[in-house]
């Protein structure tokens, strides 16, 4: 099958319009951000994981499925709060059978501890788009105190669902044996770097 050059022309203006859209109305300042209360929208809001696998290698999973809640105000961003929780089921590092040993007993025993939430206690500004996220991480039953480096990415009406919708990536690094979690340390690293690319949707009143 041959494309014609007008047939070519209409179907990239299809994938490139809503791209101009969004760029024409997101903003980058965070200021002119919208204050409210949002949450999170879960199609592409993403935990990802990354540890040392015998020091050859690094190995990566996610987590999927999150939920949760911000209460965003630009001018008091101190006053503001974030509230995640992913079901601990979810993770997936693209080999079934490896799925299934983490979600056991071994491993994040998701059977007993089905759920990981990040519930933030202080948000204090770093820069002009970046803050720090301090807030209390309970996993595999264990709740410890964490800091998380977000930056601002941008935010506007979604020109695909037409929601209000503010986004960040976080990143921190935890330990695992931390949280009970000690299978194979320190042969698979104890030290486990976390990115978070967040979206969340304004709710409306």
């Amino acid at each position: 099958m041959t494309f014609r050059p007008l047939k070519a022309a209409a179907l990239a203006a299809a994938f490139v319009t809503p791209a101009l859209v969004l760029a024409q109305s997101a903003t980058t300042t965070p200021a002119a951000v919208q204050a409210g209360t949002y949450g999170v929208e879960p199609y592409h809001t993403r935990v990802l994981f990354a540890v040392s696998h015998l020091g050859f290698s690094t190995w990566y999973g996610e987590f999927t499925g999150a939920s949760g809640s911000l209460t965003l105000d630009p001018a008091k961003l101190g006053e503001s709060q974030v509230d995640i929780t992913v079901p601990a089921a979810s993770i997936s590092t693209s080999n079934a059978k490896l799925d299934d040993e983490l979600k056991g007993d071994k491993w994040f025993d998701v059977a007993k501890y089905d759920t990981i939430r990040f519930r933030s206690t202080r948000i204090t500004r770093t820069g002009a788009n970046s803050a720090d996220i301090a807030g209390n991480l309970t996993l595999h039953g264990v709740t410890r105190p964490v800091v998380l480096k977000a930056r601002f990415n941008a935010a506007g009406v979604n020109p695909l669902d037409k929601a209000y919708t503010v986004g960040f990536e976080v990143s921190g690094d935890i330990k695992r044996s931390d949280f009970g979690v000690t299978t194979y340390v320190p042969m698979v690293g104890d030290d486990v770097h976390l990115i978070i690319s967040a979206a969340f949707e304004k709710k409306v009143a």
